[in-house]
């Protein structure tokens, strides 16, 4: 066995602030790479080591293919041997379509689909009976038996329920041969000209042929040809009618209800795609929820009149054609758009928002003749919602101002077809098992064989099996919360990158590099159990796994630890020990002292009891809350704790962050439903601090974030030069024409479009990257051009701005949250998610606070190191000093030990969770039996 199938060898790498380091990394091994953050180990993980893998596998394609794929940079390393195929498991890879779902991330969906296709019993949607289904064949026999010796009439239904005349339809029948029809249940000759009330729904039927049954040869054969006649003309299906009793029965060829003849195509797994027009519901194109207009949003306020601005989209009175309408719609209900909108009369109202035709006649007294008026009008909300549709993305947006996103009136947020929704699997339909979490879907398949019939059993086994396998692996990673219809926009980078970890797993790869990047964001200490135990499964059967991760278990339970530093930025990028966990915890490095806790983030030694006030919510049962009271206490820094999935998201940011935002500062979002809360008075404005990225564009930078940028463009254009020049701000703006390189429009990068796979980005040939043109860089502040401003650090930056008071506080806040290595022009699309939000809270804090801000953070130590989470915890303990509160949705022991109030939700995550567990000071906390949190953090505060 040679040296590299033992190992993997990086040579010389030099990847952003690497130095140049090489490093050997054993295969099939659980190997994790920690260090502070921003110190290069995603650099040394996916910009080294992935993105090499992943250049060589195009490398192996045709020079044909290749043309198509463009060539992938070689990352800045001399050498890496032993390199296996690589997967890469990120935390940005989600998709953001509505369309996206658990169950179709993880292809639980596709098998559901195919399971339902093959194997589900239909049941009529009018009757609630089992559909039947026949061949011609069964057909004759059916009717040779149950009409033997009696006359009937053999139909073929072409319109069911339906209005109109149907002149046309009829004329259609006789050129076609046919003499008779039946009309609403009455068989009548056909004539010319024949037609229908228009007005009223009609049933009609073709009478193919009328006969008696014998046993007779030739009755069979005719009766056979009728059939096939009639199923031809019917849509594959028929009605035979006795012509004694007159009661009817149908057959068909497809899926049909004895009763009442619907039939339903025969299914196959498009039918249950809400991504396929032929199993999305029509009403909502698939995505279960809609957009309708809100009448309180077009008219906010009713005490206003149509001249003052009373239709929020048109504002006050202007000469434009919709204000003429107005003033022809106001003298036809008589009434003056100078009255409030309460006061018009309610057909006037109608008339404005949902349109209207009609014509009136006035008499001037003065002139003594009378004018005719037209009024043929779209209606306010009318015109909202056509714009709605249109093309325009800006249009959509200001239409979505007016509108509120509800379910689903038609297939009540199962984005199905009706006829979809009533094939059934042990009496479930596919709607009914989406909406399980993965718990109960787990428990559904337990024994599901001994609940199917025997030709069931036979075609599902397969599916089953593959489906079982997959809700199995879902339950190890820890999401038992999930359920399958959960949209993959709302689910969190951790559970994102588990979701993945866990197809990963399904497909049971051998001999693969798998790198992850903190797979246990979002995920309580116990289920993390559960999550490294998956990852040793996948070292197990014969995979290499890199985890870049800063939690202590993890650490701990490597097989082998590269600890990267020893600070971060050009500070760090150097292997500063490597070995197994033991090893580890001998040398002299940061990590090593938090682990054996020479470094510790402190306990403190007193909580504070806030400031007496408090805000109360009351009765919040939004997704799985159980009627949750809770009490915030004001002055104090609180953390909200509780197993992944038990309500914390839903209590924080989904009903509580949504009413302080409303009433603050009029936000739109709704809040989930909750009865009442008290003491908003007690503070003056809420500031929520989430994991989203600060910006989706390379465009997007720290400087321009936090408005740094804005001040430094100021100082430029001051600068006597610029003055000469006639230079203003905008001229040393990249998102502008003027001083930006018009070649890469100021991107400093040119995208090279690959049709089918992602762009590639190169630096732009005219300004080597800079961004700008020559005549902009000529201008020197200090001796540095504005685009080496862009490329200084922050620290770099603090220092160079110090006499510069807007521009030096906004810095030193981005330094004090332990960002002083990141530059201020990098890419925001670079920044990891750590920063991303580190980033926004700097930007936050350089605002002057009140003393009364409620501040929600949502899992701040994202991407932290133990020493980074010492550094925020400073600056957030810092606020509260001054008298604002600060709430932490968190997981963190090292945050929650520190924290003076603690709100624990749960017990379990899902249909388990959703009720407060235990609240108090986390001394307090620690003496629940009951409490998972209790459990882990007792250890912490011993």
């Amino acid at each position: 066995m040679s040296y590299f199938d033992e190992s993997i060898e990086v040579k010389g790498a030099r990847v952003h602030n690497l130095k140049n380091i090489d490093v050997t990394i054993p295969r099939e091994k659980l190997v994790v790479i920690t260090g502070l953050s921003g110190s290069g180990k995603s650099s040394l993980a996916f910009d080294t080591i992935y993105a090499e893998g992943q250049r060589r596998y195009i490398e192996t394609f045709s020079a044909y293919a290749r043309q198509f794929l463009g060539s992938l940079e070689r990352p800045d390393v001399d050498k890496i041997d032993g390199l296996s195929p690589v997967i890469a498991i990120e935390q940005k890879t989600t998709s953001k379509s509505p369309r996206s779902t658990v169950g179709t991330i993880t292809e639980i969906y596709d098998f559901l689909r195919l399971l339902f296709a093959r194997a589900a019993d239909a049941f009529s949607y009018e009757t609630g009976e089992k559909m039947v289904s026949y061949t011609d064949e069964q057909i004759k026999d059916l009717i040779l038996k149950s009409f033997n010796g009696k006359r009937i009439n053999i139909l073929s239904p072409v319109i069911r329920s339906r209005k109109g005349h149907y002149r046309e339809l009829f004329e259609q029948i006789a050129k076609q041969g046919f003499v008779k029809v039946r009309t609403d249940g009455e068989i009548v000759d056909l004539e010319k000209g024949m037609k229908l009330d228009r007005y009223k729904t009609h049933d009609i039927e073709i009478v193919i042929d009328r006969l008696k049954i014998d046993d007779s040869l030739d009755n069979e054969k005719r009766l056979m040809e009728s059939i096939n006649t009639a199923m031809y003309h019917g849509d594959d299906v028929l009605m035979v009618i006795d012509q004694d009793t007159n009661t009817s029965r149908y057959f068909s060829r497809n899926l049909m209800c004895p009763s009442s003849g619907i039939s339903y195509p025969n299914p196959e797994p498009n039918n249950f795609s809400f991504n396929s027009p032929k199993g999305a519901c029509p009403n909502c194109n698939g995505i279960g929820e809609l957009y309708v207009v809100n009448e309180k949003k077009i008219i906010p306020n009713e005490t206003l009149s149509i001249k003052n601005g009373a239709l929020a989209p048109h504002g006050p009175e202007k000469k434009s054609w919709i204000f003429k309408q107005f003033h022809t719609i106001a003298q036809r209900f008589d009434f003056s758009l100078d009255e409030p909108w309460k006061n018009i009369p309610e057909e006037a109202k109608q008339m404005i928002l949902y349109g209207g035709k009609d014509k009136f006649t006035v008499e001037s007294k003065l002139l003594g003749v009378t004018r005719d008026y037209n009024i043929d009008f779209e209606g306010v909300a009318n015109f909202i919602e056509s714009q709605y549709k249109s093309n325009s993305t800006s249009l959509v947006r200001w239409a979505k101002d007016y509108m509120d996103k509800v379910e689903c009136p038609v297939c009540e947020g199962s984005r199905l077809k009706k006829e979809s929704l009533y094939f059934k699997v042990d009496g479930k339909s596919i709607a009914d098992l989406v909406k399980m979490d993965i718990v109960e879907l787990g428990n559904w398949l337990k024994n599901i064989d001994e609940r199917l019939s025997e030709k069931q059993r036979k075609i599902s086994a397969e599916i089953i099996k593959e489906i079982k396998n997959r809700v199995g692996f879902l339950l190890d990673v820890g999401l038992t919360y999930l359920s399958l219809n959960r949209s993959s926009k709302s689910l969190s980078g951790g559970e994102a990158q588990r979701i993945r970890l866990a197809t990963q797993i399904g497909s049971q790869l051998v001999g693969v590099l798998y790198i992850l990047d903190e797979p246990s964001i979002g995920l309580h200490q116990r289920d993390n159990e559960k999550l490294i135990n998956s990852l040793s499964s996948l070292r197990d059967v014969g995979n290499s796994v890199i985890v870049v991760e800063h939690d202590k278990d993890m650490i701990e339970r490597a097989d082998h630890v590269i600890d990267i530093g020893p600070f971060a930025g050009k500070h760090g990028g150097e292997i500063i020990s490597e070995g197994t966990p033991k090893e580890l915890r001998l040398q002299e490095t940061l990590t090593a002292a938090y682990l054996n806790g020479q470094k510790e983030i402190e306990v403190p030694k007193k909580r504070r009891s806030g400031n007496g006030k408090k805000i109360v919510l009351k009765g919040c049962t939004g997704n799985n809350l159980k009627n949750v009271d809770v009490e915030f206490p004001l002055g104090t820094m609180i953390g909200v704790t509780g197993v992944s999935g038990s309500g914390k998201s839903t209590l924080i940011n989904e009903t509580l962050y949504p009413i302080l935002n409303a009433h603050y500062f009029n936000g739109v979002k709704k809040p989930m439903p909750y009865k009442s809360i008290k003491g908003l008075e007690h503070i003056d404005k809420v500031i929520d601090i989430n994991q989203s990225p600060i910006g989706r564009t390379p465009r997007s930078n720290p400087a321009t974030y936090t408005k740094t940028f804005d001040e430094i463009r100021k100082l430029f254009a001051q600068i006597p030069e610029a003055m000469i020049r006639g230079y203003k701000p905008g001229r040393f703006s990249f998102n502008v024409a003027g001083g930006r390189c018009e070649t890469c429009q100021g991107g400093g990068l040119r995208v090279i479009e690959m049709n089918f796979l992602p762009d590639v980005y190169v630096e732009c040939e005219t300004c080597q990257g800079k961004r700008f043109n020559r005549e902009t860089l000529e201008i020197r502040y200090k001796g540095k051009s504005i685009s080496d401003v862009l490329n200084m650090t922050i620290e770099e930056a603090v220092n160079f701005f110090e006499h510069i008071p807007k521009i030096y506080r906004k810095l030193k806040t981005i330094k004090d949250v332990g960002l002083g290595y990141i530059t201020l022009g990098q890419q925001s699309t670079t920044l990891s998610g750590g920063e991303a939000q580190r980033i926004k809270l700097a930007s936050e804090l350089s605002k002057r606070d009140t003393g009364n801000t409620f501040y929600i953070l949502d899992e701040p130590t994202t991407g932290l190191h133990f020493e980074d989470i010492r550094v925020l915890m400073k600056v957030l303990n810092k606020l509260v000093d001054k008298g604002n509160t600060v709430l932490i949705i968190e997981h963190n022991l090292d945050v929650i030990k520190t924290v003076d109030h603690i709100i624990d939700i749960g017990y379990e995550g899902g249909k388990g969770g959703g009720q407060v567990v235990a609240k108090g000071t986390p001394e307090q906390i620690i003496k629940d039996k009951k409490s998972y949190t209790a459990k882990f953090l007792r250890k912490e505060l011993k």
